[in-house]
């Protein structure tokens, strides 16, 4: 089921329900994708101002990779869901006989690779969106600079609740040196931009003093 074809009403309900799917996953694409739009919406404000008559080529190539990004994350929304089915599947595999345990030690391993990858994939979206804001403080209309730092605040929001999203599946690898690479690569991304987003909300904040 693609749920970004429902209603926002709908989504809620189904997420706020026991359903196994949407999740946390998919919501953080969501959130994402919703502030990677805030800072295109910034960009849209800007085109045709004799004012920002100097950037404007700058600001079309920004929206055109805004464009494909939110287009990205909205694709990881149903992307999460589609792999979270597997895994759950495998968890609840019997585990009687030796035999059974190991297929299903099997199974999980692979399924778990599968889930983690998603959340990661949503993590580098967000990590670009991050960038693509800094871009559209620096340039776009002072009129919508509010909105930068909203669309900001939710790429950064996205950013680590994917992040968790990682860290729950790679928990349960048995593989821990495969694991670890993804933690590693998970904490690294999570120590620089949540740290940029923090610097673009704050400058755009600071504005408003």
């Amino acid at each position: 089921m693609d749920f970004t074809k429902q209603s926002c009403e709908e989504f809620v309900d189904v997420l706020a329900s026991k359903e196994p799917i949407p999740g946390g996953g998919g919501a953080a694409a969501l959130v994402g994708a919703i502030g990677m739009a805030l800072g295109n919406m910034v960009g849209s404000l800007t085109l045709g101002k004799k004012k920002y008559a100097d950037v404007q080529d700058d600001i079309i190539e920004l929206k055109k990779k805004a464009d494909i990004l939110q287009s990205e994350l909205l694709r990881l929304v149903a992307r999460d869901a589609e792999v979270f089915e597997p895994l759950s599947k495998a968890y609840s595999m019997p585990k009687d006989t030796d035999e059974q345990k190991a297929e299903k030690a099997r199974v999980m391993e692979a399924a778990l690779r599968e889930a983690c990858s998603v959340p990661m994939e949503i993590m580098k979206k967000c990590c670009e969106s991050i960038e693509l804001h800094k871009e559209f403080s620096g340039k776009g209309t002072a009129i919508a600079i509010s909105d930068v730092g909203c669309g900001v605040a939710c790429c950064k929001a996205a950013l680590q609740a994917a992040s968790l999203n990682v860290f729950i599946n790679t928990k349960s690898m048995m593989d821990r040196a495969y694991a670890e690479e993804f933690n590693t690569q998970t904490n690294i991304m999570l120590g620089t931009y949540t740290s940029m987003a923090d610097e673009i909300y704050a400058q755009v904040a600071a504005r408003f003093r």
